[in-house]
């Protein structure tokens, strides 16, 4: 299976905009530029779609790990907060919240914890990954 995402730019880096678009067209010229990323603009940018990889892989993974131990999840939500600093991607720190009946605490955070490691996204992200989980009732 290989997936695509198109990026055009038009500009200077500070100055100019581009736009991204998916094959699904999910975001379709969607609007990127200088100041969606690193200041309040319009638009989307890397770091916040590398969150949204990482929140949604993780926890598809998760809702499949439980599935192997004979549990199914009412509900999982996760934050991902990307950290960007001097240039780079340095960390990834998870946040996930789940309601899954009959699970015990020590086994909803051994399926976090393996969700966390073996999610494609974090096998490809080559930065700090970390989670916390909070399980509901």
């Amino acid at each position: 299976m290989i997936r695509n995402a198109t990026a055009v730019w038009n500009g200077s880096g500070k100055d100019g905009n581009g736009n991204l678009t998916t094959q699904s067209t999910v975001l379709d010229n969607t609007q990127y530029s200088f100041t969606s990323r690193f200041e309040e603009g319009i638009g989307t940018n890397p770091e916040e779609l590398i969150a949204a990889a990482h929140a949604g892989c993780f926890t598809m993974k998760l809702s499949f790990v439980l599935n192997e131990k004979g549990f199914t999840a009412e509900q999982l939500s996760t934050r991902c907060n990307i950290t960007f600093e001097n240039g780079a991607v340095t960390k990834s720190h998870l946040i996930v919240e789940g309601k899954v009946p009959e699970i015990s605490s020590e086994d909803f955070q051994a399926a976090v914890k393996d969700a966390e490691e073996n999610c494609p996204i974090s096998k490809l992200l080559n930065t700090e990954i970390s989670s916390e989980a909070k399980l509901l009732s």
